[in-house]
């Protein structure tokens, strides 16, 4: 790829950069830990990866974290799988998330919205309260460290309560949201055998109200380990029988408890796409997320007690995770709940507004959504608050980034952010201090050893390769669920490279330290020998007013053959001629090159997705190899079958 100098698409100002807390933590490591003093962030994360032991010790410094027992060392043993970090320390993140209480009682740590868009504040005090309250409560029920404790959730109040006072006794919190079906439900939560769990009675989405009494009576007959069922009336209903009252359980006055818990003690559980067999249950740890969360929001996301954080997530999704987090920096989180795009595509710009958003984050393909429906933000919001606009889900196309820069402001910070459910944070993505080039992620994290790898693990500039992380973070997972002997998380990983995490991701990293992301490496396009991603096709041809979304596949063929075919979801009205055709193709040719041509259009339905929004690629890939459909996807992790059978049909059809 060209290595010219671009110009960037935004500049910080000396002041932006000077008030950073990364510069300011940045010119503290260099007198307290001998970190560069300048340089600026390259030396810095140089120094991070140089120096890990010494840098995360900073962080937790900087950050003032809590150890009620102090650490032998920072890193044990450092291999991967199984590094051990801050062995014999023992702390606990719930007591993290709610310190502002303690000097901000009476602010917001809380904005819930829902779909009238109006915002209802929670503060501090009362969070902390109903936290004391309700980790009582869990006690008295029996939980006790290392239980796990689910929630059937939207993204409400109630959901971080129950997440905080989880934490708070040490026990293990994994949820999904509850527009997942039983099935979906259960292929997770039976893996980690919860013994309590949280539910409502239904969820408002999109105008409608949905009621889920029937799937909560079957997660309750097929969850032989549950002690207790806790009912929050979303809509109203009266508690089923046999499950407690929300209400009754955080109405107490009490000052929560802490349970002390070693470093590595787990956290909560998230689950995988899970689009081929069951989702992993990716267990991560109490100290590690914390120490990680610190880290990405107090530092790269330049969050503080006056910032609103923002993220449209729900709680089937690492960001809701990540966004809980955001209390551990002082800051008030907006939680929405609702539809992304409900009454019009504009809400989530009208929610940033009415919230106050300093860092509003969202989807890619939401900011494309809002390119194509002709969405004014600026001219139709007031947001002058918001700082930062965030992306990840998938690359931000270049369009993307032009299309926040010229509609939201010129001098918007624009971050596009990628990472993985498997870290819960970001391998590269924002830094305050640094220019925004289109198309690019700002640089890697500090204290990610973030490479670009060729198969015989050579590192790679200007070029496209494999993530690799050669280094542990304290974030990645101590272990999946139900995997004794930990072989199913050594192959999810480790084994291209020996000790070395990669990712399956295809990036290129650039001579000026920026980051590409081109799609998965898995589901990698391969032409010739020419590797492509298939985030370059999606981008190039979903300009087409005409077409929807597409998905783009490569099927290695058993006589050897490639067969590459664009599947295309056309706009209402759109027909799919020889003149749309040609333009497809040509605008692939021109934009790309020859080689990304796809060997046939086909129009389809729709694009199937899993259920946290992603592009299914790999099991219609391997529908269209033949492989029978419960052996190429898990039914339970995709957003509407019935699509699938398209593409399985057509499979059938060409055989």
């Amino acid at each position: 790829m060209s290595t010219a100098n671009p110009s960037p698409l935004w500049q910080p100002t000396d002041e932006v950069v000077a008030q950073a807390q990364v510069t300011k933590f940045q010119a503290w490591a260099a007198e307290e830990h001998g970190a560069p003093s300048d340089g600026g962030y390259a030396a810095l994360h140089r120094w991070s990866v140089d120096e890990l032991d010494t840098f995360w010790k900073a962080v937790t410094e900087w950050f003032d974290v809590r150890f009620p027992t102090p650490y032998a060392r920072v890193l044990g043993d450092r291999s991967m799988p199984g590094a051990q970090w801050f062995p014999g320390a023992t702390v606990n993140y719930a007591e993290h998330a709610l310190r502002a209480a303690e000097t901000r009682a009476d602010e917001p740590a809380l904005l819930y919205v829902d779909e009238t868009h109006e915002a209802v504040p929670v503060t501090w005090s009362d969070l902390r309260r109903q936290v004391g309250s309700l980790a009582a409560e869990l006690r008295a029920l029996g939980v006790r460290p290392g239980d796990r404790v689910s929630g059937y959730l939207p993204n409400i109040p109630q959901a971080v309560v129950a997440l905080l006072a989880t934490a708070a006794v040490g026990g293990v919190w994994t949820s999904c949201a509850p527009d997942f079906g039983a099935r979906s439900v259960l292929d997770r939560f039976q893996q980690v055998e919860p013994v309590v769990l949280f539910t409502v009675d239904g969820y408002r989405y999109g105008g409608k109200e949905h009621d889920r009494r029937d799937v909560v009576a079957e997660l309750r007959r097929e969850l032989p380990t549950l002690r207790a069922v806790v009912h929050i009336p979303l809509l109203g209903t009266d508690a089923p029988e046999g499950a407690l009252d929300w209400s009754s359980l955080t109405s107490t006055d009490v000052e929560p408890v802490f349970e002390e818990v070693p470093f590595d003690h787990p956290l909560w559980v998230l689950y995988s796409s899970g689009t081929t067999g069951l989702p992993k249950a990716i267990v991560q740890s109490q100290g590690g997320i914390l120490v990680e969360h610190l880290k990405q929001l107090g530092l790269h996301c330049d969050l503080g007690p006056e910032d609103r954080f923002f993220w449209y997530t729900s709680t089937g999704w690492m960001m809701w995770n990540f966004l809980v987090s955001g209390l551990l920096t002082g800051t008030t989180i907006v939680l929405y709940d609702g539809s992304p795009g409900y009454p019009d595509t504009g809400a989530q710009w009208r929610i940033a507004e009415r919230t106050g958003a300093t860092l509003y984050g969202t989807s890619a393909a939401y900011v494309m959504a809002c390119r194509k429906a002709g969405v004014h933000p600026s001219r139709d919001f007031d947001l002058a608050r918001v700082r930062c606009v965030a992306t990840t889900g998938s690359p931000l196309p270049p369009d993307g980034f032009r299309w926040l820069h010229d509609e939201v402001r010129d001098d918007l910070w624009i971050a596009s952010v990628s990472g993985g459910t498997d870290v819960c944070s970001c391998f590269a993505g924002a830094v305050p201090t640094l220019p925004v080039y289109i198309g690019e992620l700002q640089a890697p994290g500090l204290g990610t050893d973030l490479q670009s790898w060729d198969p015989s693990g050579k590192p790679l500039v200007d070029e496209v390769g494999e993530l690799v992380v050669t280094n542990p973070m304290p974030s990645m997972p101590i272990r999946f669920w139900n995997d004794p002997d930990g072989s199913r998380y050594h192959d999810s990983y480790f084994d291209t490279y020996p000790g070395v995490w990669r990712h399956g991701d295809w990036i290129t990293v650039t001579s000026r330290g920026s980051v590409v992301i081109h799609g998965r490496s898995d589901s990698t396009l391969n032409r010739q020998g020419v590797r492509m991603g298939s985030a370059d096709i999606y981008e190039a041809v979903e300009r087409l007013p005409e077409i929807r979304e597409s998905l783009v596949i490569g099927v290695e063929q058993p006589d050897g053959g490639y067969w590459m075919p664009l599947f295309v979801h056309l706009a209402p009205g759109a027909v799919l001629d020889e003149a749309l055709l040609g333009r497809i193709k040509r605008t692939i040719r021109e934009q790309l090159s020859p080689r990304h041509v796809p060997d046939e259009v086909i129009e389809v339905p729709g694009v199937p997705h899993t259920l946290t929004g992603k592009r299914i690629e790999v099991p219609v890939k391997r529908l269209l190899q033949g492989t029978p459909m419960d052996k190429a996807v898990n039914i339970g992790s995709v957003d509407n079958v019935e699509l699938l059978r398209f593409y399985e049909e057509l499979a059938r059809g060409r055989g």
